[in-house]
């Protein structure tokens, strides 16, 4: 006899105080068997709340627990319009959640019914923020004495500090995080010289232009970083000017990380098959789970492209559990994101969040996705509401850009 859905259930919750949180719990006809998902869309959270309960709740009871692909196709075009974020993150979290009941049933940790390991555990790596190239320097010395390998370096936050920067009289200035472009496209290559000159090359080092730069402009810093040997440099364009990717790998040899925001597969299939790009990070979640991401893996790799899927705070560590096992069953697994041990209020609401020691995060090896929610925590922490301030970003005469 089948196993069929009995309910699905979009749950908010924010433990960390910052990010706000959207698993989905898929409950079956089995006693006490059921899956979580990542739907984790933290700016627009409500919104995929609604999707979860209102429409794919009722799509999906007395369907066959056990159909993932068929129900990953059925919900991608009940909708008829696809591929947006709202929609591609509550299929996501059915989606992750079917993948962990179909671990249970097997009695397996995911990534052996994705074809089992390929390493014992994921090189993870971490971001090392400061005000200034001291601060910076010794951010990253902590990581190295730490175990860490791959330190992602920034100076100041995305597009540098904000302090300083001029910008319209306060009367008339329009709210916002104020940036300026130049200034900081001119202190990255100052910043890599110094950490180059004091960790030298045995460490390897990243850099997220968080698309805060005009096209020219970054191919510009792109060329200017070639000598510093970056692991990668992440998010150089957006994703709307995709096109600049050819000219800039005609211009240069830094390898390049692209895909945050990605949300159709019009947007990375011209950058892998082109070899324009040399890692995949996309937001698991984002593109609609495990379903197409383990596609989408299969493909980078026939290009010879890495994945390091996206994995800040504002991923669930549900969202965590399932990159882990696409990072362990993915041969052309890079490098993944991860920002460090989680507090205690999370921990507590997410029992059996991945291990991480000595710079690589190992599975706990229980059936399914191996994390569990305790909901009764969970409700103790609900989401704030309205948007969130920081994607509202300014250039210095007050113009609206890419966060």
């Amino acid at each position: 006899m089948a196993i069929t859905i009995r309910d699905v259930r979009a749950i908010l919750t924010m433990p960390d105080g910052a990010n706000r949180l959207v698993i989905v719990k898929v409950e079956t006809s089995e006693p006490n068997l059921y899956g979580l998902g990542c739907a984790t869309f933290t700016q627009r959270h409500t919104v995929v709340r609604t999707a979860v309960d209102e429409y794919l709740k009722p799509f999906l009871i007395g369907k066959d627990a056990e159909r993932i692909e068929d129900l990953w196709q059925t919900m991608y075009q009940n909708s008829y319009w696809r591929n947006g974020p709202v929609l591609n993150n509550a299929i996501s979290g059915v989606d992750q959640a079917l993948w962990d009941i179909k671990g249970k049933l097997a009695r397996m940790p995911l990534y052996q019914l994705l074809g089992g390991k390929c390493r014992e555990g994921a090189a993870v790596y971490r971001h090392a923020n400061g005000r200034d190239h001291a601060e910076v320097l010794e951010r990253v010395q902590q990581f190295v004495e730490q175990g860490y390998h791959y330190i992602r370096v920034q100076l100041g936050g995305y597009g540098g500090d904000s302090q300083g920067v001029s910008r319209p009289s306060p009367d008339s200035a329009l709210p916002g995080v104020y940036f300026d472009p130049d200034t900081y496209a001119r202190s990255i290559p100052v910043l890599f010289e110094y950490m180059r000159s004091k960790v030298g090359y045995d460490v390897e080092l990243l850099h997220d232009v968080h698309e805060r730069l005009v096209p020219i402009e970054a191919i510009r810093l792109a060329k200017q970083l070639e000598p510093y040997r970056l692991f990668f440099l992440e998010d150089p364009l957006p994703p709307e000017q995709n096109e600049w990717f050819t000219m800039l790998r005609q211009q240069c040899a830094t390898p390049i990380a692209m895909g945050e925001l990605f949300n159709n597969p019009h947007e990375w299939i011209p950058l892998i098959t082109r070899r324009l790009i040399d890692f995949i990070r996309v937001h698991v979640s984002q593109i609609g789970g495990i379903t197409p991401a383990k596609k989408l893996a299969a493909l980078a790799e026939a290009f010879g492209v890495r994945t390091a899927w996206h994995g800040p705070w504002d991923t669930s560590p549900v969202g965590h559990a399932a990159n882990l096992h696409l990072d362990l069953s993915s041969p052309n697994f890079g490098v993944q994101e991860w920002g460090g041990r989680f507090p205690e209020a999370v921990q507590e609401v997410f029992p059996g969040i991945p291990e991480e020691r000595n710079g690589y995060l190992y599975p706990n090896d229980k059936p399914g996705l191996g994390i569990d929610l305790n909901e009764k925590a969970a409700a103790r922490y609900p989401c704030s509401d309205g948007p969130p301030g920081w994607t509202l970003t300014r250039a210095p005469d007050g113009t609206a850009v890419r966060p």
